[in-house]
């Protein structure tokens, strides 16, 4: 696989120094807008008019960059418009033949004091930034997803959807890598699969999350709201006996304004959340006469959640400015742990704080180059706190009882991150936009964890556990942790980038990049990654605006190997601590005979377990009962190789259509296993099977062995037909498959990866969002977000040890399989098995679950009031609803990252009304499953289960990507009052 690294890394570098440069006859205008505080100005309206009078008009893209090209050569008018800022007029640019004219626009903040209509098309362009496959959701379009802050982050990785891969979206705040999610007051703008791939990123393009939050204002402003729910205005969770008692409420608000006018300003956000849900447990257990019994009970899960979030924003002097934010968090649950199958005994409290500091500074070097530097210092701990001191009783999918195993655990950890990246144009025209840069990143932990120190016995169905209760059989297996519960690890990784934005012609972009990863921890140090991308419009330069922009590319995307899966290796390395297993179906007859022993002294009621073997015990019946983890000494950091080409269109009524197939394929996919394992080829009947260390007992090593295949066909529509309506939608199709879902995936036999490869875990065949927002007469407002998709794949195992490697994850026959289908009257896809052979193994994540519908919905009415002609003109440009008819986006990040920003938005959607007045109250409602559709998880897969192939819970507000989780009612029905000024 090196030799294919190395031919993709020599095939871009030879093409970015071989392409001719294209002449081009006519000459163009372009350069950047920026404010008087040097940030710069996203969707700023820039009118270029020629001696004829006759006008091209653009708008600044998401690095405040316009160009307008195919000018005849001539002297220019060009004007400069963007809400809350004064207009830039400057009539004496002058065009040559084939050259270009940089501008550097500097805006004033000011009242407006001249209201200008424009209506243009929000068309589709090259510039690599502005993509039409990319959703940006920003003003209005942020009404549509959840207040909640966990909720708006499970909302985000639904939008990423399949594409983001099986680690899900990675999100950047203000440009860093990762953090607490803010709340949305405070949030200005979230953009999804900008720019793909360009080498500035180490995660896949296609479901990268970008968050940048709100900058101070240039006049005092701010907003209050509360947030209620109850119980009282939901549905009944379907596996619920009852509605139980529960409510939410949220509340705070913002503050911003300038500290020294047109030098500084700040915004603070402050939040407070208290929430009391409830979690709903669906069990199976035996009643005194040991009789099967469902149990069903809903346990309240109390979550306390208080943050605070300055930002200050200062210019130094005329080339220097600096962003300074600090996010403050702390958040504590009780009842954690409880529902679906696992009963209220396994309860544990959580207590959590998070700090993080960020400092941006932005210099401007010449009006060509900009240099920014990037610092992120970040506190997380977290405890846990519950009962180790009795063991866990875990029943086939019936029930989960006993001690949490949690005892006094805690992390504690520090990161730092550092970023420095510097931007730039050359060539005579600045043709080529470079951008070069380096991230540094450090992770330390300290954990404690006791973690099953009471111990856990297994067993394989609830039939086998009553036969236990009544002395005639004994667990399948027990399982026991001992030793120093405290370890530390800490992890450097650094990224170096170059790209180069090559205008070729009016008509064609060309992107090159090159990224270089590496990390600690791991011996993998060939990471290079080259990024190469196109987009080319046919008759672009031409008097009119281009309306397709065909677009294309392909790069490598490295993985990283967490610090936390070294933690492990370190936590059990044989004598750190140790993780003993006593197993029933030890394939060696002295061990098995010594396992039966002392599994057979455990003494089992319905009301608990007494009788337990100690750690002392089992080490001198067992001493090869000790599982150790390891590292792969030949490890390498998993890369996809990832292809992409499509069109994108500009249709009529300001709507924007994007076609896209994407392949990609991913090499060194991380699984774990057992590499002492008995080498028994049959997976039955494994008696006297030897191990490779027959003096050791389980070693389960971290490795890099899988592969992993994905095609997709997405489309992606927006459109903003007026003022009032903007909609976007888009809808994927996609093949995944693998032989690995991740580090955690064990194969169902060691020495035989061949059975592994079928469907990934997130393989869903069709995925679909739609959402926008509204305006109705008398300031009412709708906005819609709907997910759907189809059922996602899930195992089908024996649940029960065939081949001795202790994991109960073998697969069935499909002649097993079809006979218990029979014996329950199932008729799932899943138990059709004609027309495969009886004799094979029945293929991984084989069968598929229940599809996912769910239609959110916030419905709004806004009384604006207040203030003189001219407090209410100054608002219109304050409020992001009176961003004019292109819907632009609110000012973009300061720099080329994003970090730090200001921007002529203000509260928008998020309360700031009709944009007329200065003063606004929001009322709303917001729907969580309009329709109450039930949504079923998946079902169980463990073939010795009497509930085999039936759902226990539901897959929750946004289909397993978070949020309310199936505990949660099924409809919920949230009320909202926002006040702004």
């Amino acid at each position: 696989m090196r030799s294919i690294k190395a031919f993709l890394f020599t095939a871009a570098a030879s093409l970015a120094f071989s392409l001719p440069a294209f002449a081009q006859q006519n000459g163009s205008i372009g350069g950047q807008v920026q404010d008087t505080l040097g940030a710069v100005v996203v969707g700023a309206t820039v009118m270029v008019i020629a001696s004829d009078a006759k006008e091209r008009t653009t708008t600044t893209n998401q690095r405040g960059e316009f160009s307008v090209a195919g000018l005849a050569p001539g002297k220019y008018t060009v004007k400069v418009f963007a809400a809350n800022f004064g207009l830039y007029e400057n009539t004496e640019v002058t065009v040559g033949s084939g050259r270009r004219e940089d501008l550097t626009v500097l805006l004033s903040v000011e009242e407006v004091k001249e209201q200008v209509d424009i209506s243009t098309d929000e068309g589709v362009s090259t510039d690599p930034q502005n993509n039409a496959g990319a959703t940006v959701l920003k003003e209005k379009d942020l009404e549509a997803l959840p207040d909640d802050p966990d909720e708006l982050e499970a909302a985000l990785q639904a939008l990423a959807g399949p594409s983001a891969g099986p680690n899900g979206g990675q999100i950047y705040i203000d440009g860093f890598t990762g953090g607490r999610l803010p709340p949305k007051e405070a949030i200005r703008e979230i953009r999804l699969n900008q720019n793909p791939f360009s080498a500035e990123f180490d995660r896949l393009g296609f479901g990268r999350i970008e968050i940048l939050t709100r900058p101070g204002s240039d006049r005092f402003r701010g907003s209050a709201f509360t947030n209620f729910n109850d119980s009282r205005l939901n549905s009944r969770n379907p596996f619920a006996s009852n509605r139980a008692p529960g409510q939410t409420r949220f509340f705070g608000g913002n503050i911003s304004g300038p500290v020294q006018k047109g030098k500084s300003s700040f915004f603070l956000d402050i939040n407070n959340r208290d929430v009391d849900s409830n979690a709903v447990i669906n069990a199976i257990v035996l009643d005194p006469n040991l009789n099967p019994v469902p149990f069903s009970e809903e346990v309240q899960v109390p979550t306390r959640r208080f943050s605070i979030s300055p930002r200050f924003d200062y210019q130094l002097n005329d080339s220097n400015t600096l962003v300074f934010r600090y996010s403050y968090s702390k958040q504590t649950a009780d009842n954690q742990g409880v529902g679906n199958l696992t009963l209220p005994s396994r309860a544990f409290e959580t207590n959590s704080s998070n700090h993080e500091f960020r400092v941006t500074e932005t210099m401007i070097i010449n009006p060509k180059t900009i240099n920014e530097t990037r610092f992120e210092y970040e506190i997380n701990d977290r405890e846990q706190v519950g009962d180790n001191s009795v063991p866990t009783i875990n029943v086939g999918a019936a029930f989960v009882g006993g001690g949490s195993q949690i005892g006094l655990s805690f992390n504690k950890e520090r990161q730092w991150e550092l970023q420095n990246y510097t931007t730039t144009s050359l060539g005579k025209n600045s043709e080529h936009a470079i951008k070069f840069g380096v991230r540094i990143q450090n992770t330390s932990l300290r954990d404690r964890s006791e973690n099953n120190f009471g111990g856990n016995f297994t067993f394989v169905s609830l039939d086998s556990y009553r036969e236990t209760i009544l002395d005639n059989a004994i667990p399948i297996q027990f399982s026991i942790t001992t030793g120093n519960p405290e370890q530390k690890v800490s992890q450097t990784d650094i990224g170096l980038f170059i790209t180069d934005d090559w205008r070729v012609t009016p008509a064609l972009t060309l992107s090159f990049g090159l990224r270089y990863e590496n990390q600690t921890n791991i011996n993998d140090n060939l990471n290079f990654a080259p990024r190469f991308s196109f987009a080319w419009s046919p008759g672009a330069g031409g008097a009119r605006a281009p309306k397709t922009v065909v677009r294309g590319g392909f790069g490598l995307f490295y993985d990283r190997f967490n610090q936390n899966f070294t933690l492990q290796a370190r936590r059990f390395n044989g004598s750190e601590q140790l993780n003993l297993i006593v197993s029933s179906t030890d394939p060696d007859p002295v061990r098995r005979v010594a396992a039966i022993a002392l599994l057979g002294q455990a003494v089992f009621t319905v009301d608990g377990v007494t009788g337990v073997p100690t750690t002392d015990q089992i080490l001198a019946a067992l001493p090869q009962s000790n599982t150790i983890r390891t590292i792969d000494p030949n490890l390498q950091s998993p890369y996809m190789f990832q292809a992409a080409i499509g069109v994108e269109r500009q249709l009529p009524m300001r709507t924007t259509l994007s076609l896209f197939y994407i392949g990609s394929r991913t090499w060194h996919v991380l699984r774990t296993r057992n590499i002492n394992a008995p080498i028994c080829p049959e997976q039955v009947n494994c008696i006297l099977a030897p191990r490779p260390f027959p003096d050791t007992g389980n070693i389960y090593q971290y490795e890099s062995s899988g592969i992993a295949n994905q095609n997709q066909l997405i489309v992606n529509v927006r459109s903003t037909i007026n003022p009032r309506v903007s909609l976007w939608g888009n809808w994927r199709l996609g093949f995944a498959k693998s032989d690995s879902d991740g580090a955690g995936s064990f194969p169902a036999y060691s020495y035989d990866l061949s059975d592994e490869y079928g469907r990934s875990g997130g393989d869903s065949r069709h995925f679909f969002n739609v959402g926008g927002n509204i305006t109705l007469p008398w300031e009412f407002s709708i906005s819609p977000f709907i997910t759907a998709y189809t059922g996602r794949p899930f195992n089908i195992t024996r649940g029960v040890d065939t081949n001795g490697d202790l994991l109960l994850n073998e697969r069935p026959t499909f002649a097993e399989l079809g006979a218990r289908c029979s014996v329950l009257g199932l008729t799932g896809s899943y138990c059709d098995v004609s027309g495969f052979d009886p004799n094979a193994i029945v293929p991984r994540n084989f069968a598929q679950g229940p599809n996912f519908f769910s239609v959110n919905m916030r419905v709004g009415k806004n009384f604006g009031f207040g203030g003189s002609s001219r407090d209410r003109a100054a608002a219109s440009g304050q409020t992001g609803t009176g961003g004019g008819p292109g819907g632009g986006f609110p000012a973009g990040g300061r720099g080329p990252g994003g970090g730090g920003g200001r921007g002529p938005g203000g509260m928008g959607g998020m309360g700031g009304g009709d944009g007329r007045k200065p003063y606004n109250l929001n009322i709303g409602v917001f729907f969580n499953n309009l329709f109450n559709n039930v949504n079923f998880g998946n079902p169980v897969g463990n073939l010795s289960s009497g509930r085999f192939g039936q759902s226990t819970s539901t897959q929750g507000g946004f289909g397993g990507f978070g949020g309310f989780g199936g505990g949660s009612a099924n409809r919920r029905i949230e009320l909202s009052a926002r006040f702004s000024w």
